[in-house]
């Protein structure tokens, strides 16, 4: 990782992550008085721009509030000698679901995050009417050790209320990430597959209305193995009390 000089006694061990760099922005990894944080800054050609400065500082308005457990946080907005003024927010220290997905490190552990935890984190950016960039594996990070799924880049605008248009395409992204996630694993899942396809079906009509229908339909198939265990868990049962009363 490259790193960026000068650094002072209150910010040490700057670093440049380049997989995480979008549009406009880069991002970095630091220590603020020995605390590991990640930065958010405009590239250098955009940072002395009002236009983009505006931009920056209208995401965190809008991200500072927002608290859901798949969420990266935001902490302040700061200026950084060095790299400029950056959102800075709690370090997530793991891989990129793109990561995961390049080396083949993609498990059922994973594939539960992603029709559980990355789900809840959308309908909760749905909730709150955030306008963000398209959700994709580089945006889908999972931590280390813990290997919690947190969502990163989730809004840079708040509206009154969503289009059915930008609810739909949250439904069309996820459907292509959940589609990359059982291409990589060696047990197919016919059921799954199923919802992955309608999530990316060409005819919209067809596609799942809501992140609500989502979830439904997700919770169906995870819990169709458990219902399968309840029948024949009551079979066995009503077979012994039949037996015992036939017995007695």
């Amino acid at each position: 990782m490259e790193k960026s000089q000068p650094t002072t006694s209150k910010w040490t061990e700057i670093e440049l992550l380049p997989e995480w760099e979008e549009s406009f922005y880069q991002v970095y990894t630091a220590k603020k008085f020995g605390k590991w944080l990640m930065l958010k800054t405009l590239k250098p050609e955009y940072r002395d721009l009002p236009e983009y400065q505006s931009m920056l500082e209208k995401e965190f308005e809008v991200r500072y509030n927002l608290a859901h457990p798949n969420i990266i946080m935001i902490n302040d907005l700061e200026e950084v000698p060095g790299i400029g003024r950056c959102i800075i927010t709690d370090d997530v220290y793991g891989d990129s679901l793109r990561k995961l997905l390049n080396s083949r490190k993609v498990d059922e552990k994973i594939l539960e995050k992603v029709t559980t935890s990355l789900v809840d984190a959308m309908e909760y950016i749905q909730k709150n009417h955030l306008v963000h960039h398209e959700i994709r594996p580089e945006t889908v990070i999972f931590t280390e050790n813990i290997g919690n799924l947190k969502l990163i880049d989730v809004g840079f605008d708040q509206l009154d209320h969503l289009t059915h248009d930008d609810t739909a395409r949250d439904i069309y992204n996820f459907g292509q990430i959940l589609n990359e996630v059982l291409a990589a694993l060696p047990t197919k899942r016919p059921d799954l597959q199923r919802v992955a396809d309608r999530c990316i079906n060409p005819d919209p009509s067809r596609r799942f209305h809501d992140v609500q229908d989502l979830k439904m339909a997700l919770n169906d198939k995870s819990s169709h193995g458990l219902y399968i265990t309840i029948i024949i868990f009551l079979t066995i049962m009503v077979g012994i009390l039949a037996y015992l009363n036939i017995f007695y």
